[in-house]
């Protein structure tokens, strides 16, 4: 059985939308038993559960004679999904509890800076794209001007 054929059938018959919105609210970050959990502090928290987004979809999909499909762990834990890669270097007061300190510079390292999606610890729930953005926008600036 040709495989080709099998997927090329499928991409035709299914489709995955992205849906942006703006979303105001704020996570704070605590220690948990399991490491760092995160909460709502204010705001609406994230959901995949957006109405507008399912109207589009599913007219969308009427007009291209396919499916719409969501991320199963979407549907089944309620939080929303990300293909961006996140975590890894979280901010710290000491190298003991972070990799960067608030300035984004690693510990033990005098001129290494960390300025993209692993300094965000929890997936937002929206494209975190804006957020690196701020993150190296304020971390660049607090690099001392070369004298």
């Amino acid at each position: 059985m040709d495989k080709n054929r099998i997927c090329k059938g499928l991409r035709q018959k299914f489709f995955y939308p992205l849906f942006m919105q703006h979303l105001d609210s704020t996570l704070k970050f605590r220690k948990g038993l399991f490491g760092t959990n995160t909460r709502i502090e204010k705001g609406k928290a994230p959901t995949p559960f957006i109405p507008e987004a399912h109207d589009i979809a599913r007219a969308y999909s009427e007009i291209i004679h396919a499916r719409p499909q969501v991320i199963a762990t979407e549907t089944i834990t309620g939080i929303p999904s990300t293909a961006h890669i996140l975590g890894g270097a979280c901010m710290g007061k000491t190298r003991d509890d972070g990799v960067i300190d608030s300035n984004n510079k690693v510990f033990g390292y005098e001129y290494m800076y960390v300025f993209d999606g692993s300094v965000i610890s929890a997936n937002p729930g929206v494209n975190p794209a804006l957020t690196i953005t701020a993150i190296a926008e304020r971390g660049i600036s607090k690099i001392p001007e070369k004298s």
